[in-house]
């Protein structure tokens, strides 16, 4: 028999635990390059881009956009690793806790 109030305490629990998860997530990085490590950029799990390396070799005043273009790349590498990374966490977190109730995206509740 469906209990109100024990759905309710579930979903308070797993917001705190979310809460959490999500600060915890600032301590997890990920990396990614592009051009052959020429660019490389460290993220978190909370998908903060943390840390640009650009080689000096890369750096052309007359061909701005291949670096531009690498930079783009690398770190849209990071964020994505990111967030897959993030919502692992957050799935490990939430596995059991929720009915599997299709298209429920927690990012949309602030919790992914």
């Amino acid at each position: 028999m469906f209990n109100l109030s024990d759905m309710m305490g579930k979903f308070q629990e797993m917001q705190n635990r979310l809460k959490e998860v999500k600060e915890q997530l600032e301590d997890i990085t990920v990396e990614s390059e592009a051009g052959g490590g020429m660019v490389r950029v460290t993220a978190n799990g909370n998908r903060k881009v943390l840390k640009i390396h650009i080689d000096p070799d890369i750096i052309d005043k007359d061909d701005p956009e291949i670096m531009s273009d690498l930079i783009t790349a690398a770190v849209n590498k990071a964020l994505d690793k990111a967030e897959t990374r993030g919502r692992e966490e957050i799935e490990g977190v939430t596995k059991g806790m929720l009915p599997n109730i299709p298209g429920l995206d927690l990012g949309k509740m602030g919790l992914g």
